[in-house]
């Protein structure tokens, strides 16, 4: 993995780690999909709106797919109002989706909080048994989807969920994931977007990863963290977090050492996270001393419209440009 930008750059704002972290690699790409194939909808996370979940539903089968709603999408959760279901179940739904063979794909249906929680009741020897597939989805997911490359080294898509309002109510954003899901070939860049800032200039090539900078944060020291993003294209974007938090959250992964080695940062929308000066002063002056190019704004994210990004695929951040180019699709 390289990088264009200038040599005289701090490598890192964090403290010395014990020795360098290997440079990520390529991840198993799924199959793409096709018209009549099955599809899992999962809830790992917060609760599902039952008219949202309908109104999803519709549009996925509209695009000639069959969705199967596991059991306990719509279950509540015996004492907690935050999570879809218990524990147990969102679990269940999960691994028996991943090991069904007649499924092609896992979606979840929204974000929120609680796939932490499931990690550790998942069989991984038998969802690594079962083989690939595609799974979708963002926000919360993002412990997933470092879960997926970590243990079944696996490629993702960071992408909108059925009951998310950017799904249902913007074309934009479901023409890309289902171009993604179908024809992949057809969208392999995105940018520059309206908006968005050059703020270290260069070129950086690696792979990508990322998402959720809170559940970034919140899940180093587990065993499904991936210990750092040497080498790779870092993605990030987070919502409802006002400029302090986000100070701490980067901060957090700066002094772990995550950051070092990185070949480059692409930062999408920040929702809901006050003044969008107040958030640009603070993305700026604890990313910017890492010397790698750096783009923000390129509109993946909880914004109103946004696009699918594969994760675990090799890319092509060009910080001048305000692109994000892949070396190839992100499913076969």
């Amino acid at each position: 993995m390289s990088t264009d930008a200038p040599a005289s750059a701090p490598a890192s704002a964090s403290a010395p780690a014990s020795g360098p972290a290997p440079a990520p690699t390529a991840l198993t790409r799924p199959r793409r999909l096709s018209r009549g194939d099955r599809v899992g909808l999962v809830a790992p996370s917060g609760p599902v709106p039952p008219e949202r979940l309908e109104a999803g539903l519709a549009i996925l089968r509209e695009w000639g797919l069959e969705p199967v709603v596991g059991r306990h999408v719509l279950e509540p959760h015996p004492s907690m109002r935050h999570l879809a279901s218990a524990d147990e179940h969102r679990a269940r739904d999960l691994e028996e989706a991943w090991c069904d063979p007649s499924l092609a794909a896992v979606v979840s249906a929204r974000g929120g909080y609680g796939a932490q929680r499931v990690l550790d009741l998942l069989d991984w020897e038998r969802m690594r048994a079962a083989g690939p597939k595609v799974f979708v989805g963002y926000s919360d997911l993002t412990v997933l989807h470092e879960a997926l490359a970590q243990r079944l080294r696996l490629a993702t898509l960071h992408g909108p969920m059925p009951t998310t309002a950017s799904f249902v109510e913007d074309e934009a954003t479901r023409d890309h994931l289902r171009r993604t899901l179908f024809e992949p070939e057809t969208v392999l860049s995105i940018g520059p977007v309206a908006g968005s800032r050059t703020l270290v200039p260069g070129r950086a090539h690696g792979i990508t990863l990322g998402g959720n900078l809170s559940l970034l944060a919140a899940e180093r020291g587990t065993p499904y963290a991936r210990p750092s993003a040497a080498g790779a294209v870092v993605l990030l974007e987070d919502i409802d977090q006002p400029p302090y938090s986000l100070d701490r959250l980067l901060t957090q992964l700066l002094r772990s050492g995550w950051f070092d080695g990185a070949a480059g940062i692409a930062l999408g929308s920040w929702t809901e996270c006050g003044d969008p000066e107040e958030v640009g002063v603070v993305l700026r002056e604890r990313l910017e001393p890492l010397g790698v190019p750096l783009v923000d704004g390129l509109g993946f994210g909880h914004g109103p419209s946004t696009p699918t990004l594969p994760l675990g695929v090799p890319a092509v951040l060009d910080a001048d440009a305000r692109t994000l180019t892949y070396d190839e699709p992100g499913l076969l």
